[in-house]
């Protein structure tokens, strides 16, 4: 990202000098490149996504398990392989 620099013209107005930076910085696409970098999410790491894979494993081995002893309602429940 680069700096946008507005010099003062003669015997220019405020309201006009800031219309003209903020034009600048609108074309500039410094304004979208930040708010992009602001929202985005890191890459998870290899040892959190296998950490967050046997969750979901034993989640689903005791539900099951729960549905088998009838403690848990089977409402629509569809076992994907």
């Amino acid at each position: 990202m680069s700096a946008i620099e507005v010099i003062r013209v003669g015997t220019e107005s405020n309201a006009n000098l800031l219309r003209r930076f903020t034009k600048r910085v609108k074309t500039s696409g410094n304004l979208r490149r930040a708010r992009s970098l602001k929202f985005s999410e890191r890459n998870k790491s290899e040892l959190k996504k296998k950490q967050e894979a046997l969750k979901r494993i034993i989640k689903r081995a005791t539900n099951d398990k729960l549905r088998k002893l009838g403690k848990i309602k089977d409402v629509g429940y569809k076992k994907f392989n």
